[in-house]
């Protein structure tokens, strides 16, 4: 019999990189939504972007509330989902809210935990997204870690090598697959009146930035010092800071609205430089061959930075890492550089590992060497 398999998503980052294994699995697969991305354009365009329907939500009451209340409520109603129309297996994938409840409720209920993109550590317990992946990786059954030194983390913190499985990341086949050819790129950078290699990128949702109005002035105003165009796509928690926190917008700086994804590659894939506190952005500019500055304290993705492609600041050094970043041949360099989350294939060793879970037969991995 084919098994049932529940794929958590609750973000517009969980329907990028779940959708290749939702594909994977094929009629195995049951994705849900927790209504943790509540707004259509974080949501709705996203999953029209991977073709897929939008799935079931069951649950009521989740978006716009704080962490607290917004882990108890999904964990409460998805232990209920799950108790009522109990599968064999629960996906999730990364360190949002929705994962760590959707781990949790399926833990609690003896149901298989598969964990995608498990490992990722920044050592930064001020980041939520941090406890999450602590909490997930306490109770999930199989940990599918991205990279090696993913993998090793999870050894180091006593998780059975068994367990332990690396596929790469579903990032690179969702970035290949996803970005439009050269004349819909050239097309999407006209509409946004930008010309190849002549503006900026840039993305800001985190709290760190946005919730410190005189941080979130200090970033924009970076932004504005770089001497190119900048495009800044917004998230709608950064929208609503802008306006409360007063903060001014450089003339450089043009705002608008959370764009598709492969619009946002389209315009990645033109610019200069990319500027973001995302951790998906610090793996798409290793597919895209782009560099990027992460403004941020720490990084889950050390990857990223060891390969090249990105730099760690804050916002008084924006400046500063675009010039390293932007020296004489180094873009050239990036674009060669293939990227370090995998060949292209982790969504199907990812499925074969969730239904092996589902099966009760997932095989032992291979050793991963742990440095000393």
């Amino acid at each position: 019999m084919t098994p049932r398999v529940a794929v958590v998503m609750g973000t517009r980052p969980e329907i990028i990189k779940l959708a290749p294994v939702v594909a994977a699995l094929g009629p195995a697969a049951h994705p849900l939504a927790t209504g943790q991305h509540w707004d259509a354009d974080l949501t709705d365009v996203f999953f029209a972007g991977v073709g897929m329907a939008p799935p079931p939500q069951p649950l009521v009451g989740v978006g716009g509330r704080d962490r607290a209340d917004q882990v108890a409520t999904m964990l409460t109603g998805l232990t209920a989902v799950f108790r009522a129309d109990r599968p064999d297996a629960v996906v999730v994938q990364g360190d949002t809210n929705s994962a760590n409840a959707g781990a949790q409720a399926a833990h609690h209920l003896g149901i298989p935990v598969v964990h995608v993109e498990a490992g990722l550590r920044s050592f930064d317990r001020a980041m939520p997204e941090e406890v999450n992946r602590l909490v997930i990786g306490a109770v999930a059954d199989v940990h599918c870690a991205a990279t090696t030194g993913n993998a090793e983390h999870l050894l180091r913190a006593g998780t059975p090598a068994d367990a332990v499985h690396v596929t790469g990341n579903t990032i690179v086949e969702a970035t290949r697959r996803a970005l439009p050819g050269p004349v819909q790129r050239a097309a999407v950078q006209a509409a946004h009146g930008v010309v190849e290699g002549g503006y900026v990128l840039a993305t800001v949702h985190r709290p760190e930035n946005t919730d410190d109005p005189a941080r979130l002035r200090a970033l924009l105003g970076a932004l504005g010092d770089l001497g190119l165009p900048v495009l800044l796509p917004l998230h709608p928690r950064t929208r609503s800071a802008v306006v409360s926190g007063g903060c001014p917008v450089p003339p450089a700086v043009r705002l608008g609205g959370p764009v598709d994804h492969a619009t946002f590659l389209a315009l990645a894939a033109g610019a200069r430089l990319l500027v973001s506190d995302s951790g998906g952005v610090q793996e798409e500019v290793t597919v895209l061959g782009k560099p990027l500055v992460v403004v941020r304290r720490s990084t889950e993705r050390p990857e990223s930075v060891d390969a090249g492609f990105a730099v760690l600041a804050d916002a008084g050094g924006v400046a500063t890492a675009a010039r390293w970043l932007l020296r004489p041949g180094w873009p050239e360099e990036l674009a060669r550089t293939a990227s370090p989350f995998g060949d292209g294939r982790a969504a199907e060793r990812i499925a074969a590992l969730t239904l092996a879970a589902a099966h009760r037969a997932v095989p032992a991995a291979l050793p991963v060497a742990v440095a000393v």
